[in-house]
């Protein structure tokens, strides 16, 4: 199971850079456009379509890295089990608020689906279609912090130390 839950947040993270290439593209096809007139539609849609499909995309395998911003003050100050429950607290308020935001991800697809939207640029593009990227991002998430939560309860959890993440930039 663990193989699986990492190859998921991986092949999440893959696919995120190959958006982030999708929107190096479509710059770069919008700078061409405008330089020799070749009338291409919605090049900046689509780079803000690969953008975000990217960054959801990554969310999952950067929590699993340990590379999410946290806000350690308290949690540094803790030790035993207060440290513990706080994590477990923690992490479950993250989960419901994961849950909660995959819910409303995939809803908002399925409701642009269902009420036919498109977008309001010149690419004319079914709203559904870029919003996938955004919902299948929220419920890895979702999945990956419900992963984390079970870890901590099992004490099986492994974080990055306070420093580690200095070394990242």
């Amino acid at each position: 199971m663990r193989r699986m839950l990492d190859a998921l947040y991986d092949g999440a993270a893959w696919l995120g850079a190959l958006f982030m290439i999708g929107t190096l593209v479509s710059v770069l096809a919008g700078v061409l456009d405008r330089q020799f007139a070749w009338s291409l539609r919605g090049t900046d849609m689509y780079a803000g379509y690969c953008m975000a499909a990217s960054g959801f995309l990554a969310l999952a395998h950067t929590l699993k890295k340990g590379e999410h911003i946290r806000v350690t003050l308290i949690l540094n100050g803790l030790r035993g089990s207060a440290r513990r429950a706080l994590e477990i607290w923690a992490l479950a308020l993250a989960t419901a608020l994961s849950m909660l935001f995959a819910w409303y991800s995939v809803m908002l697809s399925v409701n642009s689906y269902a009420y036919h939207d498109i977008s309001t640029g010149n690419d004319a593009t079914p709203l559904w279609i870029p919003q996938i990227t955004m919902g299948v991002g929220a419920v890895i998430l979702m999945i990956a912090f419900i992963d984390e939560l079970v870890l901590e309860i099992r004490g099986r959890r492994t974080q990055a130390g306070s420093d580690e993440a200095l070394h990242h930039e």
